[in-house]
């Protein structure tokens, strides 16, 4: 059944609570260790998720040091590594681990991680977004890092599925047998490592796509929450229909719906019964169409000047500074 047809009907799909290769969605929920032991060898197409991040979020339970929290996590990227298919792509989405006012770029720390059971980092992609925390003491962080490892030489890469629009589709060769036709793909360019949405197009290098904040329309009471537009990219390019996707910190569910618009099978893990009931929530809408959603590729506003909020204040303008409170 086309997404269509399906955002237009009351019917949702079986959710099983556990591990069922006969599903196509999966929440199961606790510890993902026990679902991923669970599932046999070489049987998910694409692992994409945001691990927690050591930062003191209610969520995570406790703080521990750096090298505490990477060796907690080892068995589960063990079994990650073990359910990945041979031609399936592992996206490990993180930001910086602080400490006393210190980063420490986690996709650096991950990175031996993976190397140890033989992935292969395609890309280390960047994802910026124009607002977040404002830090006093530092320059205020504006990205995080998307690692695309794969299992194989031999993986699943659908380019064509997210090429974006040329800068110059008519420039020509100017030499050789082509000189004279064009030099580009009719189908439009590599989006490479470096997205950026301008305009209604994915044309530049930067994934410039909105963090989930107050005002997005798919905000939740998750702190940490990342687009379902994230995770579309991924899946287009990474997937083929019916493939499986895995979220072993699926949170609200923003990857399983990510992939269920695309008509692959997801599965999803998470210890926050909270979490669990909105991931539910948010499916079922997604099936009777009312999904609160970001539209993939949708360009990012750009304030025109005439917005109160985008005006300098009169204070400003009569001292001539920035109040010392701001």
């Amino acid at each position: 059944m086309s997404f269509d047809k399906m955002a237009k009907t009351l019917w949702t799909p079986e959710i099983a609570p556990s591990f069922d290769p006969s599903a196509s969605i999966i929440l199961a929920e606790g510890d993902c260790l026990e679902t991923l032991q669970a599932m046999p060898p070489d049987f998910v197409k694409l692992i994409i998720t945001s691990p927690p991040y050591n930062l003191g979020k209610a969520y995570e339970k406790s703080e521990a040091d750096l090298s505490t929290y990477l060796e907690a996590l080892a068995p589960i990227v063990e079994q990650l590594v073990r359910v990945l298919s041979s031609d399936g792509s592992l996206c490990w989405q993180v930001g910086n681990y602080v400490e006393d006012g210190e980063i420490f770029p986690l996709d650096i720390f991950y990175y031996p991680f993976f190397k140890k059971y033989g992935l292969k980092l395609r890309n280390r992609i960047i994802w910026h977004y124009e607002h977040g925390l404002h830090a006093s003491k530092r320059l205020s962080g504006r990205y995080e890092v998307l690692l695309w490892f794969t299992k194989s030489a031999d993986y699943t890469f659908n380019l064509d599925r997210i090429r974006v629009p040329s800068k110059y589709p008519g420039k020509l060769h100017y030499k050789g047998e082509k000189r004279g036709e064009p030099s580009g793909n009719p189908l439009g360019k590599n989006p490479s490592d470096f997205w950026r949405v301008v305009e209604e197009d994915w044309e530049s290098g930067v994934w410039e796509i909105p963090n989930v904040k107050s005002n997005h329309p798919e905000k939740t009471i998750h702190p940490c929450q990342y687009p379902i537009e994230l995770v579309e990219r991924c899946v287009l390019a990474l997937t083929n229909p019916n493939d499986w996707l895995l979220d072993p910190f699926s949170g609200v569910g923003s990857a399983i719906l990510a992939a269920l618009r695309h008509d692959r099978r997801a599965i999803g893990c998470e210890k926050e019964p909270d979490y669990l009931e909105l991931a539910r929530e948010r499916i079922h809408a997604f099936y009777a169409g009312n999904l609160r959603y970001r539209p993939l590729g949708k360009a990012v506003y750009q304030p025109t000047g005439r917005e109160k909020v985008s005006q300098v204040p009169a204070e400003w303008l009569v001292t001539g500074e920035k109040p010392e409170s701001e």
